[in-house]
């Protein structure tokens, strides 16, 4: 599969990215192990997760996740070289707030390394904005962890345009390393906080940008039309924002462009992504060998410029 590069991180990934948040979620290990094996074996490499993930799963506190891909590492020595490990630091792990100061950030990496099974990690993002610490702070941290090898590369998560600037602006200035990658909510629905400065930013100073909630939660899949199919997943209670008639227009042209081109509405969804200037990859996430496949598929589709117009003109 043809890789493209991460930003200026000297990591190349395939076009789509496994998203880890339903491992100890919504799917066991093994389940979580066969999506992994299959994922790599489809000819991906980019496994995207965080330290806190899943702590919202009841009687879970976080690490889950990590745990689960360290556990399928350790059972698959000869994966490591073939996958890159995302990960992220700075959500409230029992402090009481989002944490990127030094102490968290030097503190945190090594429960990452220990869950994750691995002596790197090959890009530790920021996972939100911390109005307690400086970016000097967090960035000097950030430059012993690089120099100890124990992070190959690092990027941010949920910053706005001016935040994004501010912290470039600081490492810059004070010679520090800077985030390389951005990761954006982002998707064919909600395109109102990339879309704009901070997509021009990004674009402008070369970052590879890797996308968050691109299905927007399952409903860009086409399979929550009305308030009877909320149950129909745990995520199903958070889609009645979405169904207004912008959200039905945009249902409409995925269900138009995928008539012609013989997909589904969630595989035309991440292929508008996959398409999109500014847009490294997607994140999206699997719970069955079935939805693997289509994620797969997503990866390869190939969308006219007549296709792109009829989504960018229904979801503006």
């Amino acid at each position: 599969m043809q890789k493209r590069p991460l930003g200026r991180t000297g990591l190349d990934i395939a076009p789509l990215v496994f998203g880890g948040n339903v491992f100890g979620w919504t799917i066991d290990e093994k389940t979580s192990f066969d999506l992994l094996d299959g994922f790599v074996d489809a000819g991906f490499n980019a496994i995207d997760t965080a330290d806190v993930y899943s702590a919202w799963a009841p009687g879970n506190k976080g690490g889950e996740s990590e745990t689960i891909i360290g556990n399928w590492l350790k059972q698959n020595p000869g994966k490591r070289e073939q996958v890159l490990i995302l990960t992220k630091v700075g959500s409230d792990m029992g402090q009481g707030h989002r944490d990127l100061s030094a102490g968290w950030i030097v503190r945190a990496v090594e429960d990452s390394l220990r869950r994750l099974q691995t002596d790197v990690i090959d890009l530790y993002q920021s996972h939100w904005p911390d109005p307690r610490t400086g970016y000097e702070e967090t960035m000097r941290a950030y430059e012993g962890l690089l120099q100890s090898g124990k992070v190959r590369s690092i990027g941010c998560s949920n910053l706005d345009a001016a935040q994004l600037e501010e912290s470039l602006k600081v490492a810059s200035d004070k010679k520090l390393p800077r985030y390389e990658t951005l990761q954006p909510h982002y998707n064919l629905y909600d395109r109102g906080s990339f879309d704009g400065p901070l997509r021009d930013l990004a674009i402008r100073e070369g970052l590879g940008v890797i996308t968050y909630y691109s299905l927007a939660s399952g409903f860009l899949s086409g399979k929550y039309r009305s308030a009877a199919d909320f149950s129909k997943s745990k995520r199903g209670g958070g889609m009645e924002k979405y169904l207004n008639p912008r959200g039905e227009k945009i249902l409409a042209a995925l269900d138009a462009v995928a008539g012609r081109v013989a997909a589904t509405s969630a595989e035309v969804a991440l292929a508008w992504l996959i398409a999109r200037e500014g847009v490294t990859a997607p994140i999206a996430s699997a719970t069955s060998l079935p939805q693997l496949a289509s994620l797969a598929k997503s990866a390869r589709l190939s969308l006219s410029a007549a296709d792109i117009a009829e989504l960018d003109t229904a979801s503006a």
